[in-house]
């Protein structure tokens, strides 16, 4: 803790971050919080990212089923930005919305516990 002293909080917490091995994670979890920063407008309009998972795929919730197939072509390129802004998401599992935001969480759970 000696090592903090003088530290700015951001400092201490970056540092309690790195050390917890959490500092991944977080920056997992922002894609989240920050989905139309990343990946802009356009996409965010059609698109709302539900959650990040350990192993680094990115669950995303799409308005209707006739996007996904678009989507999943753009994918690479979506990682590749994703990636170059300090995201770490390795895979981007695209969910048909139904309209009903219980349902769609549901099902996307039912999906990953296969």
């Amino acid at each position: 803790m000696s090592k903090l002293k003088g530290a700015s909080l951001q400092q201490a917490v970056d540092e309690y971050l790195k050390r917890r091995g959490m500092r991944r994670r977080l920056a997992q979890a922002n894609v989240v919080v920050e989905w139309e920063q990343l990946v802009g407008p356009q996409l965010a309009r059609i698109s709302e990212p539900v959650s990040v998972d350990q192993s680094g795929t990115l669950w995303v919730r799409v308005k209707s089923a006739a996007w996904i197939q678009e989507l999943q072509m753009m994918s690479p390129t979506i990682l590749k930005t994703l990636g170059r802004k300090g995201r770490p998401v390795t895979y981007i599992r695209w969910i048909a919305s139904s309209g009903d935001p219980v349902d769609d969480a549901t099902r996307s759970f039912e999906r990953k516990a296969r």
